[in-house]
């Protein structure tokens, strides 16, 4: 830990010992920070392991962990906070694809155990390749005539 940061362990002492004089919150992008006041110092209170200044996601995450410490009041100071959500627009677009993709998915899974019990089923009826070509080459016929009379 450097002198320009607190940690957790240090922030504790200083509470129990009745030195903290306040702390103000200050809002980020996607979360919110802690200034500590004691003395004269203002110190930003950093994660253990990082050692990085701790951001807090939520604000009511922070104020659990500010009243488990001690400090039950605090000053805001919201004027650059950006929720992560604002900061990401295209989750929401993601989050819809995923859904039309699951519900495609089901549909899909449920057209072919449809089928599959169909191919099961010993009443399915099963028409031969051929017979389908020679319908089909007659509806095509049909469709040519009728588009070739239409030019007419």
């Amino acid at each position: 830990m450097t002198a320009e940061t607190i940690d957790h362990a240090t922030l504790s002492r200083l509470v129990e010992a009745g030195a903290v004089h306040g702390a103000l919150v200050v809002g980020k992008t996607g979360g919110w920070s802690v200034v500590i006041r004691y003395g004269k110092a203002e110190r930003p209170l950093v994660a253990q392991r990082s050692r990085q200044v701790r951001v807090f996601k939520r604000m009511d995450t922070l104020v659990s962990y500010l009243k488990d410490v001690g400090i039950s009041q605090f000053d805001v100071d919201a004027a650059d906070y950006v929720s992560e959500t604002a900061s990401r627009p295209d989750r929401a677009a993601a989050l819809r694809r995923t859904h039309e993709a699951a519900g495609y998915d089901k549909w899909f899974r449920e057209q072919v155990e449809e089928a599959i019990r169909e191919a099961d089923d010993p009443n399915t009826v099963w028409i031969p390749h051929e017979v389908v070509e020679e319908e089909m080459a007659r509806e095509r016929a049909e469709l040519l005539a009728l588009l070739k009379n239409e030019g007419k």
